[in-house]
């Protein structure tokens, strides 16, 4: 038996799942989630820490970092106020929220 590869391609396979209006709406419910995980990621990655290394930082454990960074987009132990600050202080940034009016 040989091995043959199964061509797979993310995007054009969200692109297709878009098409569907319920996908569609779930997805874009996930948007400010995603958006707070690349957030908190670039920030780390611009400081050039690891997960361990921002978790010493907080005072916490890197299993617990790493719950937070996966909460965003699971919605368990969805981080608190504090804790992006906390996040935020290790790669020396300043949390910042607003709000942003709707387009229709």
């Amino acid at each position: 038996m040989s091995y043959k590869p199964v061509s797979y391609h993310p995007k054009k396979k969200l692109e297709k799942d878009l098409q569907d209006p319920d996908f569609k709406k779930a997805w874009e419910a996930l948007d400010d989630e995603f958006a707070a995980l690349d957030a908190l990621l670039a920030a780390r990655k611009q400081a050039g820490l690891t997960q361990e290394q921002v978790a010493a930082k907080m005072g916490v454990s890197q299993p617990s970092l790493a719950r937070v960074e996966a909460s965003l987009g699971s919605h368990r132990h969805s981080p608190s106020l504090e804790m992006l600050r906390k996040y935020a202080a290790a790669v020396n940034c300043k949390l910042e929220i607003k709000l942003v009016p709707q387009h229709s």
